[in-house]
């Protein structure tokens, strides 16, 4: 098509007689094999998909062929139809136009990208032996669809956690839960590999329905079975200083947090800004902890504009407990790696000259210690009795 406009150019400018000789077939414009070359080279490096947009709608080359010997002029507006002299058109020009026609072209394909939404991928499944019990866990990772996810976020889970958060579910969710369906228990042959991969199917399935449907996946149940495991491990871990290892777990549960929408969720259910909230403040100790003070500083502030009062609020004393700790970690975090720190230290001293004592609040290592971290139904405890009387998250 590149070399049709070509052609079409020309012979416009032949009818302005500029010059007899080129009617003749004598080439007077050098640089014209050097465009015709590039175009066709875009055009193959595009697969053939080269395309152009007229009055907001996208033609392919394939349409522009039977389209008549007018359809040239819709690509380069009224210059072609208004006769514009070699003066006004050079040799680059087209190359200019076909650019641009390229990016708009980009911008509409992009306008019109897959939506995101959450892959639930089962990439392994083991049997494991615990004293006198024995079963399948499932390793699931979670991620983001139409876009390169670079940080999945990973759960490992046997069949009755699956049990139990289906069991939950239904007794809160009747009517949603209604349609979706189950893999059922098997008395036998629950370890041999192909009832795995069959359940393995089946849970990624099941986690993929109960996410579709916009009640289910808002539910504090179906949060929590993600994420709330990883958050009460990051806290006994931090209990017994094992710092590292707790950074491992608590960054797990924000990615997943993320991924499932609780920072939104967490301006409208309480139990979601309480488990948000801690999530951020126990990463900041324990990368203060680490001495990885940018990545301290980055949490903490993060946290902060979440919990930052109105001025009603704090005239009124009615903030978030965790927001005076809070501010102090975040002014000796900024003072240390020299970064602005006026905001909260200004908020801090406000706070202080209303006549709290700001000095007499437990530090945030110590807030975050003695936090209990609740469920939707009620329970307290990290670790939960299966029926059949191992320990499960």
């Amino acid at each position: 098509m590149a070399s049709k406009i070509l052609d079409r150019l020309r012979r416009t400018l032949f009818r302005e007689g500029e010059n007899p000789s080129e009617a003749d077939g004598v080439d007077e414009f050098p640089e014209s094999s050097e465009l015709e070359d590039e175009t066709d080279y875009v055009s193959a490096k595009l697969g053939g998909t080269l395309c152009f947009e007229s009055d907001g709608v996208l033609e392919s080359e394939d349409a522009g062929e039977g389209s008549g010997p007018d359809s040239d002029s819709d690509v380069f507006g009224e210059s072609i139809e208004t006769g514009c002299s070699s003066t006004e058109i050079s040799p680059t020009g087209p190359s200019n136009l076909l650019t641009h026609q390229l990016q708009e072209s980009w911008r509409s394909l992009r306008t019109r990208s897959i939506p995101e939404k959450l892959i639930f991928e089962v990439t392994d499944a083991s049997v494991v032996q615990e004293n006198t019990s024995k079963y399948v866990l499932y390793t699931i990772h979670v991620i983001h669809s139409g876009v390169f996810d670079k940080t999945p976020a990973v759960i490992t889970r046997r069949y009755t956690d699956f049990e139990r958060l289906h069991s939950r579910l239904r007794r809160r969710h009747a009517d949603e839960m209604e349609g979706v369906h189950f893999p059922r228990k098997k008395l036998r042959k629950n370890f041999v590999a192909e009832t795995i991969a069959k359940r393995s199917r089946a849970f990624e399935q099941y986690l993929t329905h109960l996410h579709s449907l916009p009640e289910l996946r808002r539910a504090p149940t179906f949060l929590q079975f993600f994420y709330l495991g990883d958050l009460r491990a990051g806290q006994m871990l931090m209990r017994v200083g094992r710092y590292q290892e707790a950074l491992g777990s608590l960054l797990n549960a924000l990615r997943l947090q993320e991924k499932l929408g609780c920072h939104q969720l967490s301006q409208q259910n309480h139990l979601q800004r309480v488990h948000w909230l801690f999530n951020l403040s126990a990463l900041v100790t324990c990368f203060q902890e680490l001495e990885q003070l940018g990545e301290a500083q980055e949490h903490c502030d993060r946290a902060l504009q979440d919990i930052a009062p109105s001025q009603d609020a704090l005239q009124q004393q009615q903030f978030h407990p965790l927001l005076i700790p809070l501010l102090q970690s975040n002014v000796r975090l900024s003072w240390k790696i020299s970064k602005d720190k006026r905001r909260w230290e200004a908020l801090l001293q406000e706070i202080q000259d209303s006549g709290i004592d700001i000095g007499g609040q437990p530090n945030l290592k110590e807030y975050l210690i003695k936090e209990i971290l609740e469920d939707s139904d009620g329970e307290t405890k990290s670790k939960v009795k299966s029926d059949d009387g191992s320990q499960a998250y």
